[in-house]
């Protein structure tokens, strides 16, 4: 099933439910997709790429959430939280710090990289391997205390 399809879906059951802050974020999903559907560039929108635009609209909101929580703004700080609770429902699981040191301790021993010059070859290795399950901030700052 497409994204589209399980967003309609997820959005017809928000309608149902009256819950506003889950319609909200399903319909700013439902956006994107249009966008890119309609962009002109006759682009079909394959897993990575869908992937890649949920993960977009989380770290758009993760750094909204994180300028609210600065500016003491609960209200809005809620509704950016809840936002990112539903685009994240259609996320693989994430994996946790633990987990992605574990894995990039393995890729560095098996590459032989021994300093920070050898960061960029890790940071694409890793980044296709992990694409989806992590983030691409925390996959840097762990391959950064690793080889520092």
């Amino acid at each position: 099933m497409s994204l589209e399809k399980k967003v309609m879906d997820a959005l017809k059951t928000a309608m149902r439910a009256k819950d506003k802050a889950a319609m909200t974020a399903l319909r700013a999903i439902k956006s994107e997709i249009l966008k890119v559907k309609t962009s002109g560039a006759n682009v079909e929108i394959d897993e990575a790429g869908e992937m890649k635009l949920l993960q977009k609209m989380v770290k758009q909101r993760k750094d909204s959430l994180g300028i609210f929580n600065d500016q003491g703004r609960e209200d809005l700080a809620a509704i950016e939280a809840k936002e990112i609770e539903v685009i994240e429902q259609f996320l693989p699981k994430q994996m946790s710090e633990a987990e992605i040191t574990d894995y990039l301790k393995g890729l560095i021993e098996k590459t032989g990289a021994s300093s920070i010059k050898d960061m960029g070859r890790i940071m694409g290795m890793a980044s296709k391997e992990l694409a989806g399950r992590a983030d691409g901030k925390t996959i840097s700052g762990i391959v950064k205390g690793l080889l520092a």
